[in-house]
């Protein structure tokens, strides 16, 4: 069977294969709505991720219908499975014929959809998930650099591993420490490049005068760390960093209170996003800290409807009765790019032209200006990555109950205002 692709370049060398067989050219021209394919964790253990989403369509399809624009999103659950992302993706492309794919939230979902979009010629935009593990782990063969190739339909925005260790070492620089870190590095796409020697915390931490203690890979769901617990006591650790899952941190930190581990400082990625999670440890969540990529104090505004952080993160609260999260503004600014890119193309239903109109963004979002223009990243992810600001951020118990997430370290992003600054767990 043809890819997309192959079907694409079959018809444009004027092969007697017709393109309405299954990618009607002229669907939009008859006035039919544009199909925007969406992916994301919305069950398993990474569904805190895609906790926002049906408030985040829902809000974008009734502000794109009272611009007069003509949307239809097939939504579909990953169920925090790669193999699942994949297949889904394939079915958004073959069997939906959408225009244009989007996909958010940890490699375990954007890099199956993103691989299957890119070998199917489908423009994709994906999101929530460090550049290095999305478009390393994508290569045909990660560990050989000079194998690496640019992709030519998907693109990504998000911070990188070099803003994350820059944000948790500012956080950590506040409290006095002995230096010592223990590492929770799952085997997993996250995990695998947090603790790689080469592009991960390593290098960096070394070079900062800190060690590591890195216990090594485990699997995720795992429900034991005493073997990481005692390794961190005997080792002396006064910090502990690293990108878990949310229920494995739970299980972790339970676990560590119970065996008497108190780290002055616990700056982990993923766990730590989302309030929920941090609710669920009841008054041990307090003061943890974590990566920031957006808040309600984030200043940026939607391209889509003028709305500021702020004003989002109020909506979100008062249509659902839930704590803002992260991934809100992300997802929002999919949409915007999406809407951006397709009103640009010189064709929305050609997907080369979509692609290239993706490439050339210039766009203000929720989560910050948006440009594939290469700053601040190597010659070769500078195609297809475009980064957002980071900041660092603790969690504070309120007085009523609940938690407040504080922006204590905006080193690396000076324009996202800090509300204090950061204190020991003990």
């Amino acid at each position: 069977m043809l890819t997309r692709r192959e079907l694409l370049k079959t018809t444009a060398a004027g092969s007697a294969v017709a393109l309405t067989s299954g990618f009607p050219m002229p669907a939009i021209a008859q006035n039919a709505a544009i199909k925007l394919g969406y992916v994301s964790p919305q069950t398993g253990p990474l569904a805190a991720f895609g906790e926002a989403d049906s408030f985040v369509i829902d809000a974008f399809l009734t502000a794109a219908k009272a611009k007069g624009l003509n949307y239809e999103i097939i939504v579909k659950d990953s169920q925090s499975n790669p193999n699942r992302a994949a297949e889904v993706a394939k079915q958004l492309i073959v069997d939906d014929e959408v225009n244009l794919m989007l996909v958010a939230s940890t490699p375990e979902t954007t890099n199956p959809v993103a691989t299957t979009a890119e070998a199917e010629g489908m423009p994709c935009i994906s999101t929530v998930a460090p550049w290095q593990p999305w478009f390393i782990g994508q290569q045909g063969n990660p560990g050989d650099p000079a194998s690496w190739k640019p992709f030519d339909y998907a693109f990504h925005f998000f911070w990188g591993l070099e803003d994350v260790i820059a944000v948790f070492t500012n956080m950590w620089a506040q409290v006095g420490t002995n230096k010592k870190v223990g590492g929770l590095f799952p085997n997993d796409g996250d995990g695998n490049a947090w603790g790689d020697k080469v592009v991960g915390f390593p290098p960096v931490l070394e070079k900062m005068g800190y060690s590591l203690n890195d216990p090594g890979r485990y699997q995720n769901m795992t429900d034991d760390f005493s073997a990481q617990i005692n390794a961190f006591k005997a080792g002396q650790c006064e910090i502990i960093t690293g990108v878990v899952i949310p229920p494995d941190f739970t299980t972790f930190w339970n676990q560590a209170k119970q065996q008497g581990f108190v780290p002055k400082v616990a700056s982990i990625g993923k766990a730590l996003l989302f309030p929920q999670a941090v609710e669920a440890l009841g008054n041990a969540g307090h003061n943890l800290s974590s990566e920031v990529w957006w808040s309600p104090s984030h200043p940026f505004k939607s391209s889509l409807t003028g709305e500021t952080s702020a004003e989002v993160a109020a909506a979100f609260t008062k249509t659902t009765g839930r704590p803002w999260t992260q991934p809100i503004g992300f997802a929002h600014a999919l949409f915007e790019l999406a809407v951006d890119a397709l009103t640009r193309a010189e064709d929305p239903t050609d997907g080369d032209a979509v692609a290239a109109a993706i490439a050339a963004t210039r766009l203000d979002t929720l989560v910050g200006p948006i440009a594939w223009d290469g700053k601040g990243l190597p010659p070769f992810a500078a195609k297809n990555i475009a980064k957002t600001p980071l900041v660092g951020g603790q969690w504070r118990l309120k007085d009523g109950g609940g938690y407040d997430l504080v922006i204590t370290d905006n080193k690396t992003a000076p324009n996202i205002p800090t509300g204090g600054t950061m204190e020991a767990i003990a």
